[in-house]
């Protein structure tokens, strides 16, 4: 998928609203490339004046944080028979022990797996749905949320975008190889964070994933 030849395509003033919306569907439980979308907005915006990276950021927050919240919504009105619906529609993100592993996350974890979820695809998706479905405080929920997504969406758009500008700058200079650096540096700073909070998660599991039970 060449996203960010396609994203180059459209006008300038859509790519907010095309990233807060495909990062806040994803938000609701459904498996899109919101971050995909967004590193290669970021990388645009480094390349093209028209596009703010502080406002693109502002906008992905925002999309993160609606959509998370409509996501805790459903779920909350849903319940369990929203997850079995789920895991028939996307078996692959959904399946039983997937689920387990998540809502055991959240039970132990509580805001903090709404907060570190934000840094894993798999928990990204399914943060705000569960939260909803284990009845987690909104206020809880809320704050985790907000400081989450601004910090992923915020985070990733800033370190993506000031990698793309040095790699410009770079590239002037230094011919391809300071793109490749450039691109190496901010690749390595997005697995740091994303293999921390993965072996967080990982060594507080004790048990084999257990399933859910449908609704009856």
């Amino acid at each position: 998928m060449h996203v960010q030849e396609w994203l180059e395509t459209v006008p300038a003033v859509s790519i907010y609203a095309l990233v807060a919306l495909v990062i806040g569907v994803e938000s609701l439980g459904i498996p899109l490339p919101g971050e995909i979308v967004l590193v290669s907005a970021a990388l645009l915006s480094s390349q093209h004046a028209g596009i703010n990276p502080v406002i693109l950021g502002a906008c992905a927050s925002l999309g993160a944080v609606v959509g998370d919240s409509i996501g805790y919504a459903i779920g909350r009105k849903g319940g369990r028979p929203l997850l079995a619906w789920l895991g028939a529609k996307f078996p692959r993100h959904f399946s039983e022990g997937h689920v387990a592993t998540a809502e055991r996350s959240f039970q132990k974890w509580g805001m903090w797996a709404v907060f570190f979820g934000r840094f894993i695809a798999l928990l990204r998706i399914f943060a705000g749905p569960l939260a909803g479905v284990l009845h987690m405080p909104y206020w809880k929920f809320l704050i985790a949320n907000v400081l989450g997504g601004v910090v992923w969406a915020g985070g990733t758009t800033a370190v993506i975008y000031y990698v793309g500008v040095v790699a410009e700058s770079w590239l002037k200079r230094f011919s391809w190889l300071g793109l490749v650096a450039a691109v190496l540096i901010g690749l390595a700073s997005m697995l740091v964070v994303r293999r921390r909070a993965k072996k967080s998660a990982a060594e507080h599991e004790t048990a084999e994933p257990e399933p859910v039970p449908a609704a009856e």
